[in-house]
């Protein structure tokens, strides 16, 4: 994994491809206000949307600062979800990226938090 283009696991990337796509061009509302302004290096660096990292795929990351932005929709809080979440995030930050996790709702009642948030986290270099 040192070409930092190449994030994705060779075994799941086939079967990964295809979903990531569909995601991409199936955003939920607050993927797609929170993509708005991350696009077009709005933010000083290029994000990707729906890219595959290991067997995961990312809402969105920033490879220069390898930070991951995760969007969690209500089921996140559901208990079975919440243990997967937590272990997705253990096995990203073995792999060198930061974790950020936000909820549907805060995108949408406190999104100049989160762009803050995002902002301060990668205008520090790493």
């Amino acid at each position: 994994m040192d070409n930092h283009w190449n994030t994705a696991n060779p075994l799941y990337y086939e079967l990964l491809k295809g979903f990531a796509y569909k995601n991409r061009y199936n955003q939920t509302e607050a993927e797609q206000e929170l993509w708005y302004h991350l696009s077009g290096n709005q933010l000083g660096l290029h994000f990707r949307r729906q890219h595959i990292i290991g067997c995961y795929i990312a809402d969105f990351v920033c490879i220069k600062r390898k930070l991951i932005i995760e969007i969690d929709g209500g089921y996140h809080s559901q208990e079975e979800q919440t243990i997967k979440d937590y272990l997705r995030t253990e096995d990203l930050n073995k792999m060198g990226f930061e974790v950020m996790r936000f909820t549907n709702d805060e995108i949408y009642s406190n999104l100049s938090e989160v762009l803050d948030k995002i902002f301060n986290y990668i205008s520090v270099p790493r």
